[in-house]
């Protein structure tokens, strides 16, 4: 039951706490600086979904995702599908975030949109966590439908006491937790990194869901589960704490330097669009293409930007000029925006000019 038995704010973890904290103001003062929140919320999120589902063995591509982002219903690979519903399942659960709190019940919302199946919280006993090389069992999770929703009734008071210390501590502690309950018979590591977000959110540490969190823990994946076990087996709480906090805080300012990097961008494509296309510039024209990395005809005429026939030719023109790139998949006609989609998957977050 939380709190745990002993006092986790050791001083290097009030230190770490104090780090992440300001890293995450950073980026959220980033985040207040882009026109349109759009632009962050359509492009982000894919990126989160892309690597937490990795971390899960669910491998896919960014160009697949961004190309399929519009419509989960068009026929695709299955890893992409299921990518893309964790992406979902994040706006999800942070658009009920404007009427109820973080429960038990956005955890049941959110495991049942990214895996596409009705679950609810276990109720058949035997579920066991095996090591994959070798089918040993890694932890058996506890039993009983009463029993895991004492746990997560628990869970939720911990998550919102204030009296219990720092948000960011309790989110590390609630988050070995929650995988520690294993509420459901799937999908439970991708719930409990997109409740991290949110939780994130309804602190107001962010208002935003973008924080690249998973970046962080796909890279270093052998000491994510390590840690998670260490507090399992011997009650090592401190080493699990600064791992989160770490992660919080490279993946903060990482994801600010991000946001920046877009901004640039931006600012670089307007004054391209303006000089080698006057005729066509608008903001809304050059923030859409922001908003969609893979812009098609409709989203111009969706947008109220232009009619049909002369929305194709305001992309084509952003073609000839080199903003944007055309592409023919099945019988759509996308335009693909190379120098945005370059500058998500990269780490380098460098921008380059547009050549005259």
């Amino acid at each position: 039951m939380l709190p745990p038995a002993h006092d986790v704010e050791s001083k290097d973890i009030l230190r770490a706490c104090i780090a992440a904290r300001a890293s995450l103001a950073g980026l959220k003062e980033a985040a207040h600086l882009v026109p349109n929140p759009a632009m962050l919320i359509n492009t982000l999120p894919v990126l989160e979904a892309q690597a937490s589902s990795a971390i899960e063995n669910i491998v896919t591509t960014t160009d697949q995702l961004f190309q399929y982002a519009q419509d989960e219903t068009q026929t695709t690979d299955p890893a992409t599908k299921e990518a893309l519903q964790y992406r979902t399942a994040l706006k999800r659960g942070f658009d009920s975030l404007a009427s109820r709190p973080l429960t038990t019940a956005t955890a049941v919302t959110v495991c049942r949109t990214l895996t596409g199946h009705q679950l609810d919280i276990r109720k058949i006993p035997g579920t066991k966590l095996l090591n994959a090389a070798t089918g040993a069992t890694v932890y058996t999770p506890p039993e009983g439908q009463d029993a895991l929703r004492g746990l997560l009734a628990n869970w939720e008071r911990y998550l919102h006491d204030d009296s219990a210390g720092d948000p960011l501590i309790r989110m590390a502690v609630a988050h070995y937790q929650f995988e520690a309950i294993h509420p459901f018979v799937d999908g439970n590591g991708r719930t409990g990194r997109i409740l991290n977000l949110l939780f994130l959110v309804e602190q107001q540490l962010l208002d935003l869901p973008i924080l690249y969190l998973s970046k962080a823990i796909i890279g270093t994946k052998a000491d994510y589960y390590r840690l998670l076990n260490e507090v399992t087996a011997v009650n090592r709480w401190e080493p699990w704490v600064l791992y989160v906090l770490k992660a919080i805080a490279d993946t903060a300012l990482q994801t600010k330097l991000k946001i920046h990097a877009i901004r640039e961008l931006l600012r670089l494509t307007t004054a391209h669009v303006r000089a080698a296309a006057p005729s066509i510039y608008t903001r809304e024209l050059v923030e859409l293409i922001f908003v969609q990395p893979y812009s098609r005809i409709a989203n111009l005429v969706d947008a109220g930007i232009a009619k049909r026939q002369t929305a194709s030719e305001y992309l084509k023109q952003l073609v000839a000029i080199g903003v944007l790139e055309e592409r023919k998949v099945g019988r759509d006609k996308l335009f693909v925006h190379p120098k945005l989609i370059t500058l998500l998957k990269s780490d380098d977050h460098i921008v380059r000019p547009y050549t005259p």
